[in-house]
């Protein structure tokens, strides 16, 4: 019996797609209107699936949640990778806080994605605040590798400084007016590592 070798390369292609364009629906819901008030109905009807389609991609809905997540926190690490300036500290912190006060001014901009996550899912065990709670532990050794830079002498308290005030901006961008935070968030940044 002969079988094409293109359909399982065709059906896995496929499939990616949809778990794209699963995900991809997700990510928007959930960001504009929150993770819990979203349901499962909600995206399987944006993205035009059957319910047996979307279970065949995401189990639960916490495993779609999860994977948002791991999809922001990888876009967060190619960000923070494109503003770094080897040897300059000061230039990074510079650019991070341009990049939050762009974002905050943005269209539809309703803050930090893993802050909102947090807010929603308080069970510390819950596999969706373990995402979260991996995300902060690496932008904290972000933090802790650009006040070690700086010559901060207690780089893990200074690095912890430097997290309240980025999470303290994504807050204020959101709810205040947004166009002050990056000049704001600068000095904040560079008065903290004091250069």
């Amino acid at each position: 019996m002969h079988t094409d070798s293109t359909e399982p390369a065709t059906r896995t292609s496929s499939g990616s797609v949809t778990r794209a364009r699963i995900l991809g629906a997700a990510s928007e819901l959930f960001y504009s209107h929150g993770i819990r008030a979203t349901s499962a109905d909600r995206i399987i009807e944006k993205v035009g699936i059957t319910k047996v389609t979307f279970y065949r991609h995401f189990r639960t809905k916490s495993e779609l949640v999860v994977a948002y997540l791991e999809e922001q926190a990888a876009a967060e690490r190619a960000w923070m990778r494109s503003v770094r300036r080897e040897s300059d500290p000061a230039g990074t912190l510079r650019a991070l806080a341009a990049d939050i006060g762009a974002a905050s001014c943005r269209p539809g901009f309703r803050g930090c994605a893993f802050i909102n996550a947090a807010s929603e899912f308080a069970d510390p065990d819950d596999p969706v605040r373990r995402a979260v709670d991996a995300h902060r532990r690496w932008m904290h050794g972000e933090f802790a590798e650009i006040a070690a830079e700086a010559g901060a002498i207690d780089v893990d308290s200074t690095s912890r400084q430097l997290m309240i005030l980025r999470d303290g901006a994504m807050v204020n961008g959101y709810l205040d007016d947004p166009k002050p935070v990056d000049e704001s968030l600068a000095a904040a940044f560079i008065s903290v590592i004091g250069l």
